[in-house]
């Protein structure tokens, strides 16, 4: 049971499968929920209701970042702005509103546990995996922006987890995919990638998750999920961080493409992880190796037993905590495309004609956001190898991420000759000089692609 309490799985269904609820009901520490466990909100609140009826100390988390990132809104895309575009409006409040309404969503389905917001400082325009999740590339509007989201998010009794604890943002690999190497020395991490962080810690942040990144300058062989330099020195102690330290996904190749997931789980419990998010579409063979390998671990003392009875009862003092908060009121999610709009990139001389073809160019999802609808309505959607369609007046092409893609690049070349006047829209995170943007959006959830659709229509901030 002490191992179980640990343990944060994903399931594949909508609803609660007889296996995960024997082991809630064992005490395992809860449920991670996906957009494949999505199918309505009368839906998400019964299956989240099922899960407390067989575990009152569970918890029950998504992520849901109020951006591209969405679980609740898989299917359809957020009604919020996300965090890039919140950095470039900065209305700490406005922010603070946004946070607000996610919490209350969440609240509503029954959801205790937010893995948001993402408090890295996207420093790196070529991030293949941050992006417009973050607040911005400013070290200190990051963190003024990820302290205003935690607390409005935390007042709302939905408990949230900065992430990906120490910096995510300056690294251009994905940990889904690879171990990134952020090659920083402390100092300069104290003065750049912690200070959201600690703005976070001290907005009152009921949890962190740790990233599988190496930082050589602080440990030369331990992502920083199994790096207790990073977790116990530089989190607990010099951050003072004294809540729920959560694992990012252990499924993940950055922490167990070599080792296996129940390697993993006993290395992050080892280095200071309470709470495991294991994965997406985790069974109940698997959760019962994970917990054997930490039980023989213990056994042979090379888990401490203190250290896993610590986890689990952070994880349970947590979940207590959240089923003792008291109602609130339904969420607002009618964001104003005009402030949207406010926080567009357009290049000077941009002109929107009257007549247009807009077209989608389709790239490989990035993992954390998964497939979701995104962009304005749009003629046509193009991916690698296609020819445009026929154009009737001025071609608007709408992107993501347009200058990391060489084939979007090209595309953008040559149309640029062939149609003059060609807008060229990027809804993710633009290069610098915005060579492949003449707008830029930095954000493309269904709130930004509204947005830009009245923007196209002669809408103004």
């Amino acid at each position: 049971m002490t191992a179980a309490r640990v343990l944060l799985p994903g399931f594949v269904g909508t609803t609660l499968p007889l296996w995960l609820e024997t082991r809630l009901r064992n005490g395992l520490g809860g449920v991670c929920l996906f957009g494949d466990n999505v199918e309505s909100g009368e839906q998400v609140r019964a299956l989240t209701a099922a899960i407390i009826a067989a575990n009152p100390n569970a918890l029950i988390a998504i992520d849901e970042e109020g951006g591209d990132v969405t679980r609740l809104y898989q299917s359809t895309g957020a009604p919020f702005p996300g965090n890039a575009l919140l950095g470039r409006i900065n209305d700490l409040d406005y922010t603070a509103s946004v946070a607000t309404a996610v919490g209350l969503e969440l609240r509503a389905m029954g959801v205790n546990l937010n893995f948001a917001p993402d408090v890295d400082i996207n420093s790196n325009a070529d991030n293949p995996v941050i992006g417009v999740r973050s607040f911005g590339s400013d070290p200190e509007l990051v963190a003024l922006h990820s302290g205003a989201w935690v607390a409005a998010h935390e007042a709302t009794g939905v408990a949230v987890s900065a992430k990906h604890f120490p910096g995510h943002g300056d690294t251009a690999q994905d940990s889904h995919l690879a171990l990134p190497v952020v090659d920083l020395p402390l100092d300069a991490l104290r003065a750049r990638e912690l200070l959201p962080f600690e703005a976070a810690v001290a907005a009152g942040a009921s949890t962190v998750m740790s990233s599988h990144i190496l930082m050589p300058r602080i440990d030369a062989e331990n992502p920083a999920t199994f790096s207790r330099a990073v977790l116990h020195d530089l989190l607990r102690g010099d951050l003072g961080f004294r809540g729920v330290i959560v694992s990012d996904a252990l499924d993940m190749v950055g922490a167990s493409g070599d080792i296996g997931i129940a390697e993993a789980a006993v290395r992050a419990i080892t280095a200071g992880c309470d709470l495991l998010c294991i994965g997406t579409e985790n069974t109940d063979e698997q959760l019962g190796q994970i917990e054997d390998a930490l039980d023989a671990a213990v056994a042979s003392g090379r888990l401490d037993a203190e250290r896993l009875r610590e986890a689990g009862d952070r994880n349970v003092a947590l979940a207590t905590r959240l089923a003792r908060a008291g109602s609130f009121p339904a969420a607002d999610t009618g964001f104003s495309p005009r402030r949207a709009i406010g926080g567009f990139a357009v290049k000077p001389g941009v002109v929107v004609s009257a007549e247009r073809t807009v077209v989608a160019i389709e790239t490989e999802a990035n993992i954390a956001v998964g497939v979701s609808p995104w962009g304005p309505p749009v003629s046509a959607r193009l991916a690698e190898g296609d020819p445009l369609p026929e154009v009737s007046g001025q071609l608007v092409l709408v992107g993501k991420n347009n200058h990391r893609h060489p084939w979007v690049r090209e595309l953008v070349d040559s149309a640029r000759v062939a149609h003059p006047g060609v807008i060229v829209i990027d809804m993710g995170w633009p290069d610098q000089s915005q060579n492949y943007s003449d707008v830029a959006t930095f954000g493309a959830s269904r709130h930004v692609g509204e947005a830009l659709a009245a923007w196209l229509e002669g809408e103004q901030p």
